[in-house]
Order: C-alpha cells, then structure tokens, then sequence
C-alpha cells in the first residue's frame, strides 16, 4: 500500500464525503422522520443511503456508456446537473424542502420516507451523479481503481448513517427553528457550488478562456 494509493484514497474519500454533505441532508432526514421512534428512524436512513447507492452505482457502472450511447458530452452533463442543484439549493434556501419533508403524510411507510427528498436528490444528487461519473471513468480508470472508488463511496454512505443515527441529539441542540436556519445555510452553500459547476461547464462548452 504505497504513498500514491494512500494519495488518491484520501483525495477520493474528502471529494465524496464533501460532495454528499452530510451536514445538507441531516435536517432533511431530521424533518422525514419527525414523529417516528428510533428504531423506524434509522430503517428510513437505511433505506435513503441503500436508495442512493444504488443509484450512485448504477451511474459508476454504466454513467460514461449512457452518456457516449446518447452522445452527451461531458460538460453538458455537469451543466444540467448544476442546473439541478442550483434549483434544489434554491428550494432549501427558501425553506420549501421543509414544508415538502413535512408534508410528508403521517401513515408514509418508511421506504417512502426515505426516497424524496431525502435520497435522490439530496443524497444521490446532481453533484453526486456527477463526481462518481468523473471519479470512474472508464477511459482512464481500471476495473479495480472503479471498485475501489465503489468501496469509498460505501464508506462514506455508512459515515453518512452514522451522522443520521446521531441526528436526535443535534435536534435536542438546535430545535426545530435552529435546523430550519441550518437547512437554509446549507442551501445557499449548494447554490453556491452550483453557480460554480455552472461557471465550469458554460466555459467548457463554449470555449471560453
């Protein structure tokens, strides 16, 4: 296991862990799971992160091949897709991810809890489509270079659980009005990134300098 491994698994592990945002998508589960007791709270954080990893590994193993059989470049890609993020930060930013996380009806099995808003797109995002697409690129990545970004990406998601299952105590700390503020904090730091993925990709498909 030599210095270059260690390198690139530090570099991959910090550019997933950032790029998922545990500290977004806490309020949002905090939110999806209001009223629910522990045990079906962690289920519907279990369920959000196995939602998300499929979708994740779905677009590790056939995201480059989809995009090339649709013939979508790659800067088209990261366009739509902070498009995507920019109007989910938005969202956040205006509190109207809260009132959807609470519209939530109250007999919502766990599964549905967990699907929207809080795996796709807050887990499995625009963003996070996008990085694990780059990270595993089939033309300059081996199989087992793929595999291992896989593995981190598995890591991160139970760091993620971890966070979740933790998530009563920030509750207890902040109440229901300071996670409010944190959501829509967070959601001014995702338009943020999005106005930059965007500034990213205009260049890159326009050819501007």
């Amino acid at each position: 296991m030599g210095p270059e491994f260690l390198h690139d698994f530090f570099y991959e592990f910090v550019t997933l862990f950032v790029i998922l945002d545990p500290f977004a998508t806490v309020p949002l589960f905090l939110m999806v799971t209001a009223g629910l007791d522990r045990r079906k709270s962690l289920l519907v954080a279990a369920y959000a992160l196995g939602v998300a990893f499929l979708i994740l590994l779905f677009f590790i193993v056939l995201g480059r091949t989809l995009l090339s059989a649709l013939h979508i470049p790659m800067a088209s890609f990261q366009l739509a897709g902070s498009l995507i993020l920019l109007l989910f930060g938005l969202k956040m930013a205006l509190g109207k991810v809260s009132e959807e996380a609470m519209d939530v009806p109250a007999d919502a099995t766990p599964l549905q809890r967990a699907v929207f808003p809080l795996a796709i797109p807050g887990i499995a995002g625009a963003g996070a489509i996008l990085t694990v697409v780059l990270l595993t690129d089939n033309n300059v990545r081996s199989i087992g270079e793929q595999v291992i970004t896989t593995a981190i990406l598995a890591l991160c998601l139970c760091l993620l659980f971890v966070a979740y299952a933790l998530a009563g105590t920030l509750f207890r700390l902040l109440g229901k009005a300071g996670i409010e503020i944190v959501t829509r904090v967070f959601g001014l730091i995702l338009c943020s990134i999005a106005v930059t993925g965007l500034v990213t990709a205009t260049k890159l498909s326009f050819g501007f300098g």
